[in-house]
Protein backbone atom coordinates (compact mmCIF):
# COMPACT_ATOMS: atom_id res chain seq x y z
CA UNK A 1 0.00 0.00 0.00
CA UNK A 2 1.11 3.52 -0.60
CA UNK A 3 -0.05 6.68 0.37
CA UNK A 4 0.60 9.68 -2.33
CA UNK A 5 0.56 13.22 -1.30
CA UNK A 6 -0.43 15.58 -3.62
CA UNK A 7 2.03 18.88 -4.93
CA UNK A 8 0.97 21.98 -2.45
CA UNK A 9 2.92 24.36 -4.80
CA UNK A 10 2.05 25.52 -8.01
CA UNK A 11 3.52 24.10 -11.01
CA UNK A 12 6.36 25.79 -13.33
CA UNK A 13 4.54 26.18 -17.15
CA UNK A 14 7.75 27.35 -18.71
CA UNK A 15 11.52 29.06 -17.86
CA UNK A 16 13.46 32.33 -19.07
CA UNK A 17 13.50 31.72 -23.18
CA UNK A 18 16.74 33.74 -22.54
CA UNK A 19 18.49 31.04 -20.20
CA UNK A 20 20.68 29.08 -22.05
CA UNK A 21 22.16 27.01 -19.28
CA UNK A 22 22.31 23.33 -19.75
CA UNK A 23 20.54 21.73 -17.47
CA UNK A 24 20.67 17.65 -16.01
CA UNK A 25 17.53 15.91 -15.96
CA UNK A 26 17.96 15.11 -12.07
CA UNK A 27 19.97 13.29 -8.99
CA UNK A 28 18.86 10.50 -7.13
CA UNK A 29 19.86 9.38 -3.55
CA UNK A 30 18.75 6.03 -0.95
CA UNK A 31 19.65 4.57 2.46
CA UNK A 32 18.74 1.06 3.97
CA UNK A 33 17.96 0.46 7.29
CA UNK A 34 18.51 3.80 8.32
CA UNK A 35 16.43 6.21 11.37
CA UNK A 36 14.82 8.79 10.26
CA UNK A 37 15.25 7.35 6.97
CA UNK A 38 13.15 10.45 5.52
CA UNK A 39 14.88 12.82 6.95
CA UNK A 40 18.36 11.82 6.19
CA UNK A 41 17.05 11.31 2.44
CA UNK A 42 15.63 15.15 2.45
CA UNK A 43 19.35 16.38 3.40
CA UNK A 44 21.14 14.20 0.42
CA UNK A 45 18.42 15.84 -2.31
CA UNK A 46 19.71 19.20 -0.62
CA UNK A 47 23.01 18.56 -1.80
CA UNK A 48 21.95 17.19 -4.75
CA UNK A 49 19.61 20.62 -5.74
CA UNK A 50 22.04 22.01 -8.58
CA UNK A 51 21.03 18.76 -10.68
CA UNK A 52 17.37 19.22 -10.67
CA UNK A 53 14.98 22.45 -9.43
CA UNK A 54 11.59 21.52 -10.74
CA UNK A 55 10.40 19.17 -8.60
CA UNK A 56 11.41 16.35 -5.92
CA UNK A 57 10.35 13.23 -4.70
CA UNK A 58 10.78 10.67 -1.50
CA UNK A 59 9.29 7.32 -1.35
CA UNK A 60 10.26 5.32 2.50
CA UNK A 61 9.13 1.68 3.61
CA UNK A 62 8.21 0.99 7.27
CA UNK A 63 8.20 -2.39 7.00
CA UNK A 64 4.65 -2.83 6.44
CA UNK A 65 3.41 -0.10 3.48
CA UNK A 66 5.30 2.10 1.12
CA UNK A 67 4.94 6.38 1.66
CA UNK A 68 5.44 8.89 -1.15
CA UNK A 69 5.51 12.43 -1.53
CA UNK A 70 6.20 14.02 -5.03
CA UNK A 71 6.13 18.02 -5.10
CA UNK A 72 7.14 21.03 -7.29
CA UNK A 73 9.93 23.11 -6.77
CA UNK A 74 12.72 22.68 -4.19
CA UNK A 75 13.46 20.27 -2.03
CA UNK A 76 13.66 22.55 0.95
CA UNK A 77 10.28 23.76 0.25
CA UNK A 78 8.36 20.31 -0.41
CA UNK A 79 10.56 18.17 2.94
CA UNK A 80 10.36 20.75 5.91
CA UNK A 81 8.53 20.53 9.22
CA UNK A 82 9.26 18.79 12.19
CA UNK A 83 6.57 16.24 11.07
CA UNK A 84 8.19 14.87 7.93
CA UNK A 85 9.85 11.72 9.30
CA UNK A 86 6.11 11.25 10.89
CA UNK A 87 3.75 11.32 7.39
CA UNK A 88 6.72 9.48 6.21
CA UNK A 89 7.78 6.82 8.50
CA UNK A 90 10.45 4.16 7.54
CA UNK A 91 14.03 3.06 8.06
CA UNK A 92 14.53 3.05 4.50
CA UNK A 93 14.03 5.57 1.59
CA UNK A 94 14.59 6.71 -1.86
CA UNK A 95 14.92 10.38 -3.21
CA UNK A 96 15.02 11.68 -6.54
CA UNK A 97 14.85 15.92 -7.72
CA UNK A 98 14.55 16.44 -11.38
CA UNK A 99 14.87 19.00 -14.39
CA UNK A 100 12.34 17.70 -16.52
CA UNK A 101 13.35 16.54 -20.27
CA UNK A 102 11.62 13.39 -21.04
CA UNK A 103 7.58 14.14 -20.25
CA UNK A 104 7.11 17.73 -18.89
CA UNK A 105 7.33 19.27 -14.83
CA UNK A 106 3.56 18.04 -14.14
CA UNK A 107 2.83 15.98 -10.62
CA UNK A 108 2.18 12.69 -12.61
CA UNK A 109 5.99 12.72 -14.17
CA UNK A 110 7.51 13.69 -10.71
CA UNK A 111 9.58 10.94 -8.86
CA UNK A 112 9.95 8.61 -7.16
CA UNK A 113 7.58 6.29 -9.08
CA UNK A 114 5.75 3.47 -7.41
CA UNK A 115 3.86 0.20 -8.68
CA UNK A 116 1.98 -2.19 -6.72
CA UNK A 117 2.91 -5.53 -8.40
CA UNK A 118 2.02 -8.68 -7.82
CA UNK A 119 5.61 -9.45 -6.27
CA UNK A 120 5.80 -6.53 -3.85
CA UNK A 121 5.42 -2.65 -4.20
CA UNK A 122 8.64 -0.71 -6.07
CA UNK A 123 9.68 2.64 -6.24
CA UNK A 124 12.43 3.45 -8.74
CA UNK A 125 14.36 6.66 -9.46
CA UNK A 126 15.97 7.59 -12.30
CA UNK A 127 18.71 10.04 -13.40
CA UNK A 128 19.56 10.04 -17.26
CA UNK A 129 17.62 9.35 -20.67
CA UNK A 130 16.37 6.75 -22.28
CA UNK A 131 17.20 6.42 -25.96
CA UNK A 132 14.50 3.84 -26.99
CA UNK A 133 11.73 5.39 -24.54
CA UNK A 134 9.37 6.09 -27.10
CA UNK A 135 10.00 2.85 -28.97
CA UNK A 136 9.35 0.26 -26.21
CA UNK A 137 6.44 2.99 -24.68
CA UNK A 138 4.65 2.19 -27.58
CA UNK A 139 5.01 -1.08 -27.84
CA UNK A 140 4.10 -1.65 -24.30
CA UNK A 141 0.93 0.39 -24.92
CA UNK A 142 0.26 -1.85 -28.08
CA UNK A 143 -0.07 -5.14 -25.31
CA UNK A 144 -2.50 -3.02 -23.73
CA UNK A 145 -0.12 -1.00 -21.09
CA UNK A 146 -2.23 2.13 -19.37
CA UNK A 147 0.71 4.83 -18.70
CA UNK A 148 -0.15 7.42 -16.31
CA UNK A 149 2.56 9.66 -17.07
CA UNK A 150 4.63 10.52 -19.86
CA UNK A 151 8.09 9.84 -18.05
CA UNK A 152 10.51 7.21 -20.12
CA UNK A 153 11.14 5.97 -15.82
CA UNK A 154 7.58 4.65 -15.94
CA UNK A 155 8.55 2.05 -18.69
CA UNK A 156 10.82 0.94 -16.53
CA UNK A 157 8.11 -0.27 -14.00
CA UNK A 158 6.17 -1.66 -17.12
CA UNK A 159 9.00 -3.89 -17.91
CA UNK A 160 9.39 -5.17 -14.47
CA UNK A 161 5.82 -5.75 -14.23
CA UNK A 162 5.57 -7.62 -17.52
CA UNK A 163 8.50 -9.66 -17.23
CA UNK A 164 7.71 -13.43 -17.10
CA UNK A 165 10.88 -14.43 -14.74
CA UNK A 166 9.75 -14.99 -11.14
CA UNK A 167 12.35 -13.22 -8.90
CA UNK A 168 11.82 -9.73 -8.47
CA UNK A 169 15.98 -9.21 -9.02
CA UNK A 170 15.92 -11.25 -12.52
CA UNK A 171 12.58 -9.12 -13.40
CA UNK A 172 14.97 -6.30 -12.55
CA UNK A 173 17.55 -7.25 -14.67
CA UNK A 174 15.17 -8.29 -17.42
CA UNK A 175 13.96 -4.88 -17.84
CA UNK A 176 17.49 -3.06 -17.77
CA UNK A 177 18.42 -5.84 -20.22
CA UNK A 178 15.77 -3.95 -22.90
CA UNK A 179 16.43 -0.50 -21.76
CA UNK A 180 19.19 2.00 -23.97
CA UNK A 181 21.00 5.02 -23.01
CA UNK A 182 22.51 6.79 -20.10
CA UNK A 183 21.28 5.45 -16.69
CA UNK A 184 21.60 5.48 -12.72
CA UNK A 185 19.24 3.88 -11.11
CA UNK A 186 17.99 3.63 -7.37
CA UNK A 187 14.95 0.87 -6.65
CA UNK A 188 13.01 0.34 -2.81
CA UNK A 189 10.99 -2.84 -2.40
CA UNK A 190 9.89 -4.20 0.77
CA UNK A 191 13.20 -6.16 1.29
CA UNK A 192 15.84 -4.24 -1.33
CA UNK A 193 17.69 -1.23 -1.84
CA UNK A 194 19.07 -1.42 -5.50
CA UNK A 195 21.78 0.88 -7.40
CA UNK A 196 22.08 0.12 -11.26
CA UNK A 197 24.52 1.96 -13.95
CA UNK A 198 24.36 1.88 -17.24
CA UNK A 199 26.53 -0.40 -18.99
CA UNK A 200 28.94 2.81 -19.87
CA UNK A 201 28.78 4.58 -16.77
CA UNK A 202 27.16 7.66 -19.01
CA UNK A 203 25.42 8.43 -15.42
CA UNK A 204 27.24 8.26 -12.33
CA UNK A 205 26.17 7.03 -9.16
CA UNK A 206 28.00 6.20 -5.39
CA UNK A 207 27.62 3.76 -2.62
CA UNK A 208 28.77 4.99 0.47
CA UNK A 209 28.15 3.88 4.41
CA UNK A 210 26.33 5.63 6.76
CA UNK A 211 26.89 4.23 10.26
CA UNK A 212 27.48 0.92 8.97
CA UNK A 213 24.34 1.14 6.65
CA UNK A 214 24.61 1.68 2.41
CA UNK A 215 23.67 4.86 0.75
CA UNK A 216 23.64 5.60 -2.52
CA UNK A 217 23.98 9.03 -4.11
CA UNK A 218 24.60 10.49 -8.02
CA UNK A 219 27.56 12.22 -6.33
CA UNK A 220 29.70 12.16 -3.01
CA UNK A 221 28.86 15.79 -1.75
CA UNK A 222 25.36 13.80 -0.84
CA UNK A 223 27.68 11.76 1.09
CA UNK A 224 29.24 14.87 2.46
CA UNK A 225 26.19 16.33 3.63
CA UNK A 226 24.97 13.74 5.72
CA UNK A 227 27.92 12.77 7.39
CA UNK A 228 28.06 9.21 5.60
CA UNK A 229 31.81 7.74 4.30
CA UNK A 230 32.71 7.12 0.60
CA UNK A 231 32.78 3.71 -0.56
CA UNK A 232 33.43 3.46 -4.25
CA UNK A 233 31.91 4.19 -7.85
CA UNK A 234 28.83 1.55 -8.84
CA UNK A 235 30.63 0.26 -11.86
CA UNK A 236 29.29 0.44 -15.27
CA UNK A 237 27.44 -2.13 -16.12
CA UNK A 238 26.60 -3.34 -12.40
CA UNK A 239 23.81 -3.30 -10.40
CA UNK A 240 24.08 -3.47 -6.30
CA UNK A 241 21.94 -5.29 -4.34
CA UNK A 242 21.42 -3.96 -0.09
CA UNK A 243 19.18 -6.16 2.36
CA UNK A 244 19.39 -7.87 5.53
CA UNK A 245 21.73 -10.37 3.95
CA UNK A 246 24.68 -7.82 3.06
CA UNK A 247 25.35 -6.52 -0.59
CA UNK A 248 25.48 -8.27 -3.64
CA UNK A 249 26.62 -7.72 -6.85
CA UNK A 250 25.25 -8.23 -10.25
CA UNK A 251 26.73 -7.74 -13.65
CA UNK A 252 24.35 -8.80 -16.51
CA UNK A 253 25.45 -6.57 -19.05
CA UNK A 254 28.61 -7.95 -21.63
CA UNK A 255 32.00 -6.45 -20.72
CA UNK A 256 32.11 -2.96 -22.07
CA UNK A 257 34.64 -0.07 -21.32
CA UNK A 258 33.45 3.19 -19.13
CA UNK A 259 32.61 5.64 -21.41
CA UNK A 260 30.98 8.13 -18.63
CA UNK A 261 29.63 11.43 -19.55
CA UNK A 262 32.87 14.48 -19.32
CA UNK A 263 30.21 17.21 -19.22
CA UNK A 264 29.53 15.89 -15.27
CA UNK A 265 33.48 17.37 -14.72
CA UNK A 266 32.71 20.53 -16.61
CA UNK A 267 29.74 21.74 -15.58
CA UNK A 268 26.94 19.56 -13.72
CA UNK A 269 28.79 18.12 -10.84
CA UNK A 270 28.96 20.04 -7.82
CA UNK A 271 33.17 21.03 -7.47
CA UNK A 272 33.37 19.49 -4.04
CA UNK A 273 32.17 16.20 -5.49
CA UNK A 274 34.70 13.72 -6.35
CA UNK A 275 33.26 11.49 -9.76
CA UNK A 276 34.95 8.19 -10.76
CA UNK A 277 37.74 9.32 -8.86
CA UNK A 278 38.12 12.79 -10.35
CA UNK A 279 38.05 15.71 -8.05
CA UNK A 280 35.36 17.90 -9.91
CA UNK A 281 37.20 21.02 -8.52
CA UNK A 282 40.56 20.14 -9.29
CA UNK A 283 40.13 19.22 -12.52
CA UNK A 284 38.29 22.40 -13.73
CA UNK A 285 41.21 24.01 -12.25
CA UNK A 286 43.29 22.13 -14.89
CA UNK A 287 40.84 23.15 -17.60
CA UNK A 288 41.48 26.80 -17.07
CA UNK A 289 45.02 26.29 -17.34
CA UNK A 290 45.29 24.32 -20.23
CA UNK A 291 42.78 26.97 -21.80
CA UNK A 292 45.51 29.83 -20.79
CA UNK A 293 48.43 27.79 -22.54
CA UNK A 294 46.01 27.28 -25.53
CA UNK A 295 44.72 30.65 -25.84
CA UNK A 296 45.26 33.52 -23.34
CA UNK A 297 45.11 36.45 -25.13
CA UNK A 298 46.61 40.23 -23.29
CA UNK A 299 44.65 41.53 -20.92
CA UNK A 300 44.65 42.58 -17.51
CA UNK A 301 42.64 40.38 -15.39
CA UNK A 302 40.78 37.11 -15.20
CA UNK A 303 36.82 36.98 -14.37
CA UNK A 304 34.56 34.20 -13.74
CA UNK A 305 31.15 33.96 -14.90
CA UNK A 306 30.04 32.52 -11.43
CA UNK A 307 29.89 29.99 -10.22
CA UNK A 308 30.48 27.49 -12.24
CA UNK A 309 33.54 29.46 -13.82
CA UNK A 310 35.53 29.79 -10.94
CA UNK A 311 37.52 26.72 -10.64
CA UNK A 312 38.38 27.37 -14.83
CA UNK A 313 39.30 30.91 -13.58
CA UNK A 314 41.91 30.55 -10.77
CA UNK A 315 43.55 28.05 -12.98
CA UNK A 316 43.54 30.60 -15.83
CA UNK A 317 44.96 32.95 -13.55
CA UNK A 318 47.48 30.33 -12.08
CA UNK A 319 48.85 30.00 -15.49
CA UNK A 320 48.72 33.27 -16.95
CA UNK A 321 50.00 35.38 -14.39
CA UNK A 322 46.88 37.38 -14.82
CA UNK A 323 45.49 38.38 -11.23
CA UNK A 324 42.01 36.65 -10.85
CA UNK A 325 39.40 39.28 -9.72
CA UNK A 326 35.99 38.80 -8.30
CA UNK A 327 34.38 40.99 -11.26
CA UNK A 328 30.84 39.29 -11.39
CA UNK A 329 28.38 39.18 -8.40
CA UNK A 330 26.41 36.34 -8.10
CA UNK A 331 23.00 36.94 -6.53
CA UNK A 332 22.25 33.56 -5.04
CA UNK A 333 18.76 34.57 -3.64
CA UNK A 334 16.83 34.71 -7.18
CA UNK A 335 14.39 31.48 -7.59
CA UNK A 336 15.52 29.90 -10.71
CA UNK A 337 11.73 29.86 -11.93
CA UNK A 338 11.44 33.06 -12.15
CA UNK A 339 9.60 33.47 -15.79
CA UNK A 340 10.32 37.62 -16.36
CA UNK A 341 6.71 38.79 -18.73
CA UNK A 342 8.45 40.25 -21.68
CA UNK A 343 11.70 40.77 -23.68
CA UNK A 344 12.10 44.16 -22.18
CA UNK A 345 12.12 43.14 -18.29
CA UNK A 346 13.86 39.98 -19.61
CA UNK A 347 17.20 42.12 -20.85
CA UNK A 348 16.83 44.09 -17.32
CA UNK A 349 16.98 41.01 -15.83
CA UNK A 350 20.14 39.13 -16.28
CA UNK A 351 20.96 41.91 -13.13
CA UNK A 352 19.09 39.40 -10.88
CA UNK A 353 21.41 36.75 -11.95
CA UNK A 354 24.74 38.39 -12.02
CA UNK A 355 25.81 41.92 -10.96
CA UNK A 356 29.22 43.78 -12.33
CA UNK A 357 31.57 44.90 -9.86
CA UNK A 358 32.83 47.76 -10.88
CA UNK A 359 35.48 48.66 -8.97
CA UNK A 360 37.39 46.12 -10.28
CA UNK A 361 36.59 45.85 -14.14
CA UNK A 362 36.68 49.43 -14.79
CA UNK A 363 38.97 50.20 -17.58
CA UNK A 364 40.32 47.38 -17.29
CA UNK A 365 41.24 44.38 -20.34
CA UNK A 366 38.98 41.25 -18.85
CA UNK A 367 39.09 37.80 -19.52
CA UNK A 368 35.38 36.09 -19.02
CA UNK A 369 35.66 32.09 -18.02
CA UNK A 370 32.92 30.29 -18.61
CA UNK A 371 32.28 26.62 -18.44
CA UNK A 372 30.36 26.43 -21.46
CA UNK A 373 28.77 28.08 -24.21
CA UNK A 374 25.31 26.49 -25.90
CA UNK A 375 23.51 28.90 -27.38
CA UNK A 376 25.12 32.07 -26.44
CA UNK A 377 22.53 34.15 -24.97
CA UNK A 378 23.33 34.56 -21.97
CA UNK A 379 27.36 34.83 -22.57
CA UNK A 380 25.93 38.20 -24.49
CA UNK A 381 24.25 39.41 -21.78
CA UNK A 382 26.94 39.56 -19.72
CA UNK A 383 29.31 40.50 -22.24
CA UNK A 384 27.24 43.54 -22.62
CA UNK A 385 26.80 44.12 -18.95
CA UNK A 386 30.66 43.92 -18.35
CA UNK A 387 31.12 46.81 -20.91
CA UNK A 388 28.69 48.73 -19.67
CA UNK A 389 30.79 48.43 -16.15
CA UNK A 390 33.54 50.71 -17.93
CA UNK A 391 35.84 47.34 -19.42
CA UNK A 392 38.13 48.37 -21.92
CA UNK A 393 38.07 45.17 -23.52
CA UNK A 394 35.95 41.96 -23.32
CA UNK A 395 37.66 38.54 -24.21
CA UNK A 396 35.73 35.38 -23.77
CA UNK A 397 37.37 32.24 -22.73
CA UNK A 398 35.45 28.75 -22.17
CA UNK A 399 36.90 26.09 -20.40
CA UNK A 400 35.39 23.56 -22.91
CA UNK A 401 35.11 22.97 -26.24
CA UNK A 402 32.60 23.94 -29.14
CA UNK A 403 29.23 22.41 -28.15
CA UNK A 404 28.89 21.14 -31.69
CA UNK A 405 26.16 18.47 -31.25
CA UNK A 406 22.68 18.47 -28.76
CA UNK A 407 22.57 15.58 -26.10
CA UNK A 408 20.13 12.06 -25.69
CA UNK A 409 21.30 10.89 -22.32
CA UNK A 410 19.79 13.13 -20.02
CA UNK A 411 20.97 16.73 -20.77
CA UNK A 412 18.34 19.00 -21.75
CA UNK A 413 20.01 20.73 -24.69
CA UNK A 414 19.16 22.88 -27.59
CA UNK A 415 19.11 21.04 -31.26
CA UNK A 416 21.89 20.95 -33.34
CA UNK A 417 20.39 24.37 -34.81
CA UNK A 418 20.25 25.89 -32.23
CA UNK A 419 23.70 25.42 -30.49
CA UNK A 420 26.20 28.42 -31.01
CA UNK A 421 29.21 26.75 -32.65
CA UNK A 422 27.14 24.34 -34.95
CA UNK A 423 25.94 27.20 -36.66
CA UNK A 424 28.34 30.13 -36.85
CA UNK A 425 31.79 30.52 -37.69
CA UNK A 426 34.47 31.34 -35.36
CA UNK A 427 34.53 34.97 -36.88
CA UNK A 428 30.74 34.86 -36.17
CA UNK A 429 30.48 33.87 -33.07
CA UNK A 430 33.16 36.50 -31.74
CA UNK A 431 30.66 39.15 -33.45
CA UNK A 432 27.85 37.74 -32.27
CA UNK A 433 28.78 37.64 -28.32
CA UNK A 434 30.32 41.11 -29.07
CA UNK A 435 33.41 40.42 -27.20
CA UNK A 436 37.47 41.32 -28.66
CA UNK A 437 38.25 38.00 -29.06
CA UNK A 438 36.97 34.32 -28.61
CA UNK A 439 38.79 31.57 -27.36
CA UNK A 440 37.55 27.42 -26.77
CA UNK A 441 39.46 24.19 -24.84
CA UNK A 442 40.59 22.03 -27.38
CA UNK A 443 39.42 18.32 -26.99
CA UNK A 444 42.61 17.01 -25.98
CA UNK A 445 43.23 19.78 -23.84
CA UNK A 446 39.99 18.63 -21.98
CA UNK A 447 41.42 15.25 -22.12
CA UNK A 448 44.75 16.40 -20.47
CA UNK A 449 42.61 17.90 -17.70
CA UNK A 450 41.15 14.44 -16.77
CA UNK A 451 44.45 13.03 -16.52
CA UNK A 452 44.31 11.39 -19.78
CA UNK A 453 46.38 11.56 -23.18
CA UNK A 454 45.13 13.07 -26.56
CA UNK A 455 41.81 11.72 -27.54
CA UNK A 456 41.63 8.31 -29.45
CA UNK A 457 39.07 8.46 -31.73
CA UNK A 458 38.94 4.88 -32.33
CA UNK A 459 38.34 4.08 -28.30
CA UNK A 460 37.59 7.51 -26.62
CA UNK A 461 37.57 7.19 -22.61
CA UNK A 462 34.32 8.80 -22.39
CA UNK A 463 31.20 9.77 -23.88
CA UNK A 464 32.02 13.65 -25.34
CA UNK A 465 29.58 13.36 -28.29
CA UNK A 466 28.16 17.36 -27.63
CA UNK A 467 31.67 17.85 -28.36
CA UNK A 468 32.93 15.22 -31.27
CA UNK A 469 29.34 13.98 -32.55
CA UNK A 470 30.47 10.55 -31.48
CA UNK A 471 27.84 9.38 -29.78
CA UNK A 472 28.82 5.95 -27.48
CA UNK A 473 25.40 4.05 -27.99
CA UNK A 474 22.67 4.05 -30.60
CA UNK A 475 19.81 6.39 -30.64
CA UNK A 476 16.93 4.46 -31.61
CA UNK A 477 13.82 7.05 -30.89
CA UNK A 478 15.88 9.36 -33.26
CA UNK A 479 16.97 6.47 -35.91
CA UNK A 480 13.41 5.87 -36.67
CA UNK A 481 12.14 9.57 -36.14
CA UNK A 482 14.44 10.54 -39.14
CA UNK A 483 13.57 7.04 -40.92
CA UNK A 484 17.19 6.16 -41.22
CA UNK A 485 17.05 2.74 -39.76
CA UNK A 486 16.18 -0.18 -42.52
CA UNK A 487 16.11 -2.71 -39.83
CA UNK A 488 13.64 -0.98 -37.55
CA UNK A 489 10.73 -3.74 -38.02
CA UNK A 490 12.89 -6.62 -36.83
CA UNK A 491 14.36 -4.39 -33.71
CA UNK A 492 10.97 -3.35 -32.70
CA UNK A 493 9.56 -6.87 -32.56
CA UNK A 494 12.20 -8.18 -30.38
CA UNK A 495 12.45 -5.43 -27.94
CA UNK A 496 9.97 -6.45 -25.38
CA UNK A 497 10.12 -9.67 -25.88
CA UNK A 498 11.47 -12.20 -23.69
Amino acid sequence: MTTDSPTPFPVVEGRDPDDDRPRLECGVFGVFDTPEASAVTALGLHALQHRGQEACGIATFDGQRFYTERHSGLVGDAFTGQDLVQRMPGRSAIGHTRYSTAGGSVLRNIQPMFADLEIGGVAIGHNGNLTNFLTLREQLVQQGAIFQSTSDSEVILHLIARSRRGRFMDRFIDALTQIEGGYALVALTNKKLIGARDPLGIRPLVIGDLNGKPVLASETCALDMIGARFVRDVEHGEVVVFDADGVETLRPFPTARARPCVFEYVYFARPDSVVNGHSIYNVRKRMGQRLAEECAPIADIVVPVPDSGIPAALGFSQASGMPFEVGIIRNHYIGRTFIQPTQSVRELGVRMKHSPNRAAIEGKRVVLIDDSIVRGTTSRKIVRMVREAGAAEVHLRSASPQIMWPDFYGIDMPDREHLLAASKTMAEMTKFLEVDSLGFLSVDGLYWAMGEGPRDAQNPTFTDHYFTGDYPTRLLDREIAEGRNDTVDRQLSLLVSG
